[in-house]
């Protein structure tokens, strides 16, 4: 018998437990009994008596109780029923492929949102990637090109690891949406998902890059895939951090320019919305809004297997009520 089983046992029908209160019943008609066969009489001292050795059956007779009680014990516990569960799940997902698209020019840099919006983008898409624990997700990244960070996966840790590499300098400098946004779609082109989503996070105006944002939006429309766009940056002026001729760094205010008119275009036209994130709250009320926008339909079917022991206790009652038979017919036979 595995008793490391028993660590996790249940019981089917622990009602039966009640039945052990009647043990205290059994000690006392038992005792009750035995001194009602036993015959009386009187002396004026037992003072006589007490050096008369005691028979070793009389000190073990207790032994035929404590058998009957522990096999009682041992049935009422088989008939609660003992039992391990063993449970299994199937996932059935209807995933959502998504890519990321972050803007990752210099101006990304600036420190309207804390620390930066380079870094609250990073934060705030990691905290997304943990929410979705069944979609396939990519990342692309642009500034005067674009390129593939991460494909498609469901190794987050994976895509995790890939969004705190980003950091800006990677590519020539400059805002090529239409680069940025192609390149997410090329990632989604070939997907069989039942939906397929794009978020697009800038801070800026479309200013280089070989694809046009309008002939993006036209790709993406014909694949079918959602893009949401996100514009960065607050209202009017934000701090951004110049390097000096000297070798310092200096915080100069510069204008907030995003295109919001295409940002709003392209979500329009591919069923997406445009959002505005002005801080880094903002930020993070976005990406869970888009969170709650493209639920993911996961049906779980758990399966729950029993294995019984109740037959180990059926088996010990019926060794105890066996052994308490033969012995009070054949060493205990002569006593009361």
């Amino acid at each position: 018998m595995d008793f490391s089983a028993w660590k996790n046992i249940e019981f089917a029908h622990p009602v039966f437990f009640w039945l052990l209160l009647l043990i205290p019943v059994m000690i006392y008609w038992r005792i009750a009994r035995r001194k009602k066969s036993q015959g009386v009489m009187k002396v004026s001292s037992v003072a006589g008596l007490r050096g008369l050795p005691v028979s070793w059956k009389v000190r073990f007779r207790p032994v035929l109780l404590a058998l009957r009680i522990l096999a009682y014990a041992a049935l009422v516990t088989a008939l609660a029923r003992p039992q391990t569960s063993n449970t299994s799940e199937n996932i059935d997902s209807e995933g959502i492929d998504i890519v990321m698209a972050i803007d990752i020019s210099g101006s990304m840099l600036a420190e309207d949102l804390q620390p930066n919006r380079m870094e609250a983008a990073k934060k705030v898409a990691m905290d997304f990637v943990d929410r979705r624990i069944s979609d396939r997700i990519g990342l692309v990244v642009f500034s005067g090109e674009s390129f593939t960070q991460c494909p498609i996966t469901t190794d987050h840790a994976v895509l995790k690891n890939q969004i705190m590499q980003v950091k800006s300098g990677m590519l020539q400098d400059g805002t090529a949406i239409g680069m940025g946004l192609a390149t997410s779609v090329d990632r989604l082109r070939n997907s069989h998902a039942k939906s397929k989503v794009i978020i697009l996070l800038t801070d800026g105006v479309n200013n280089t890059g070989l694809v046009d944002p309008l002939t993006a939006l036209e790709i993406a429309k014909a694949f079918k895939i959602r893009v949401y766009t996100i514009g960065v940056g607050t209202q009017g002026k934000a701090p951004f951090p110049m390097p000096m001729a000297d070798g310092s760094v200096q915080m100069v205010m510069q204008d907030v320019q995003i295109d919001e008119p295409l940002m709003k275009k392209i979500s329009k036209e591919t069923g997406g919305k445009y959002f505005r994130a002005t801080n880094t709250t903002d930020l993070k009320n976005i990406y869970a809004e888009i969170d709650q926008l493209e639920k993911t339909k996961v049906e779980i079917t758990s399966y729950k297997r029993y294995a019984e022991h109740f037959f180990p206790l059926a088996m010990l009652a019926l060794a105890c009520i066996l052994l308490e038979v033969v012995l009070r017919y054949s060493v205990f036979r002569s006593l009361p």
